[in-house]
C-alpha cells in the first residue's frame, strides 16, 4: 500500500498521484508539486489515501509544499503576464501571415517557460514566430500544435443539451468514439446532429454503448422469423430502449403487431431462409408465450374506465330516476303529414303515449320506371286504362269504365294496344275547313 494525494492542475483536467511526504492535505488546498515540466501549482482534490502499488506509476514524485499567500499572489501576476503575451503572439502571427490559430498561453510556476497552444489544419513553419517572441519575452519559448478537442477542452462552452462541455467539467481523457456506436443506437446519421462544437463525434456517445451493446445481445434481428402470441412472422422493427419489436404475421402482413421481447421465441435470428420442415405450433401453445397482464395496472385501468363512464353517463342509472322522454321532430308543411306543424295528431289518429315517438309515416314506394316512355314519330305507346287523346274540335268523351275484377278478386291486368299513326294530311281533307283565297 502507497500513501497518495490527488492533484489536478487544470479545472476538469486529469486527476494526478503525488507522494504527499506525511504531510496532511485536505481536498481543496493548493500544493507546489515537482514535475516533469518543473516546479507547479495544483489543487488537491484528494486528500490523503492509501491505494494499492499496482495503481501507482512508478516513480511517485513528492509534492514540495502547500502553497502560501505568496505562491498564490504570484499565480495572479503570471496570469496578468499570460493576457499580455497572448496579443503579442496574435500579432506576430498576423505579421508572419502563418496559418494558425492561437488558444491559449500558460506561463510556468517560476516563470521560466512560456508555452503556446494552437491549431492548424496542416504543418506550420514557426521558427522565425519562435525567434521573435524570444526576443520580446527574454524567456524559454514552447509552440505546441493541439488538436480540436483538445481546444474545444481549454476554451470551454456550451453543448447542444445545454450543459457545459464534458471534457472541460470532468472528464479526464479522451475516449474513442467510432460512427458505429451512432449506429447501434439508431440515431440518425446526420453529422450536425452526432457531432460537438469541435466538429468531432460527441463524447456522449460512450456513455450509454455498454447498456445498447447488452440489449443488442437480448433482442433479434430486423428480419428474424420469430414465434409470437398470434402466429408466427418476421421482425420488421427493433426498439433498443423499450425493448419491443415489430412483427409482420404471415396471416396479416399489411398491419405490423408490436410484442415484447419476452413474449417472443427466434426460430431464425437475422435474415434468411425459413427452416426446412418448420412447422408452426398450434394457436394454444403460442398463447402461453403472451406476458400476463400486471394486475395492479388492471386495476387502475378499471378505476379510470368507472370514472369516465360515471362522467359521461353511461353507467346504469338508478331504479328510481324516470326514464326521458325521447326528442319529438316537429313536421314540416309538405312533408306527408298533411301541413300539420305543430304537435297535435291529426284526426283519426290517438296521441302517443307518454315517452313514446309518433311513428313516421311511410313514404309511398317509388315506381321502378318513372320516366315515360320514349315516343316516336311512327307509333306511340297507349294503355288501356287511359283516355286515349281527343281530336281537336272533338267533343270530349266520358271516361272508360273501370277494368272489371276477376273472379278471384285480383284486378284484371290491362291490354296494351297500338293506335295507328296519323299520316299528314293535305289541306281540305281535315275536319277545319280550308281559308278561301
Amino acid at each position: 500500500m502507497t500513501e497518495i494525494i490527488g492533484v489536478r492542475f487544470k479545472s476538469g483536467g486529469k486527476q494526478y498521484y503525488f507522494d504527499p511526504k506525511g504531510v496532511q492535505v485536505r481536498p481543496g488546498q493548493g500544493v507546489i508539486i515537482e514535475t516533469s515540466r518543473g516546479i507547479e501549482y495544483g489543487d488537491c482534490v484528494q486528500g490523503n489515501t492509501m491505494v494499492e502499488d499496482s495503481a501507482v506509476v512508478q516513480p511517485l514524485r513528492p509534492m514540495v509544499r502547500i502553497a502560501t499567500e505568496k505562491d498564490l499572489e504570484n499565480i495572479r501576476r503570471n496570469k496578468e503576464k499570460e493576457a499580455r503575451a497572448f496579443r503579442i503572439c496574435q500579432e506576430k502571427i498576423a505579421a508572419h501571415g502563418l496559418e494558425m490559430k492561437l488558444v491559449e498561453v500558460e506561463y510556468n510556476f517560476d516563470g521560466s517557460k512560456i508555452l503556446f497552444f494552437f491549431t492548424s489544419e496542416g504543418r506550420v513553419d514557426f521558427r522565425a514566430l519562435v525567434k521573435d517572441l524570444a526576443g520580446v519575452f527574454h524567456t524559454r519559448i514552447e509552440l505546441r500544435q493541439i488538436g480540436v478537442r483538445d481546444e474545444a477542452k481549454m476554451l470551454g462552452g456550451l453543448g447542444i443539451c445545454g450543459r457545459p462541455f464534458c471534457c472541460c467539467g470532468f472528464m479526464d481523457e479522451f475516449q474513442p468514439v467510432s460512427i458505429k456506436m451512432a449506429k447501434t443506437q439508431g440515431l440518425s446519421l446526420n453529422p450536425t446532429k452526432i457531432s460537438g462544437t469541435c466538429g468531432r463525434l460527441m463524447c456522449c456517445l460512450k456513455y450509454e454503448q455498454a447498456a445498447y451493446e447488452d440489449a443488442v445481445k437480448r433482442m433479434p434481428k430486423n428480419e428474424s422469423f420469430v414465434e409470437t402470441p398470434d402466429g408466427v412472422g418476421t421482425v420488421s422493427q427493433v426498439d433498443l430502449l423499450r425493448e419491443t419489436v415489430k412483427v409482420r404475421l404471415e396471416d396479416e402482413p399489411e398491419a405490423p403487431k408490436c410484442y415484447h421481447n419476452c413474449e417472443l421465441c427466434v426460430v431464425r435470428n437475422g435474415k434468411g431462409k425459413r427452416p426446412e420442415g418448420y412447422v408452426a405450433p398450434p394457436p394454444e401453445e403460442l398463447a402461453k408465450l403472451r406476458r400476463p397482464a400486471d394486475p395492479a395496472a388492471e386495476t387502475e385501468e378499471d378505476r379510470l374506465s368507472a370514472a369516465l363512464a360515471s362522467l359521461s353517463g353511461l353507467s346504469d342509472p338508478t331504479p328510481d330516476r324516470k326514464p326521458q322522454r325521447e326528442r319529438r321532430r316537429p313536421s314540416r308543411p309538405g312533408n306527408g303529414n298533411g301541413g300539420n306543424s305543430g304537435g297535435r295528431p291529426p284526426k283519426g289518429q290517438q296521441a302517443p303515449a307518454e315517452g313514446q315517438s309518433q311513428p313516421r309515416k311511410p313514404r309511398p314506394p317509388k315506381p321502378r320506371n318513372d320516366r315515360p316512355a320514349p315516343k316516336s314519330k311512327d307509333t306511340r305507346e297507349v294503355r288501356e286504362d287511359r283516355p286515349a287523346p281527343a281530336p281537336q274540335n272533338a267533343p270530349a268523351s266520358k271516361p272508360a269504365d273501370p277494368a272489371p275484377e276477376q273472379e278471384g278478386g285480383a284486378p284484371k291486368k290491362p291490354r296494351r294496344r297500338w293506335r295507328r299513326p296519323r299520316g299528314n294530311k293535305p289541306k281540305g281533307e281535315s275536319g277545319t275547313p280550308p281559308k278561301a283565297e
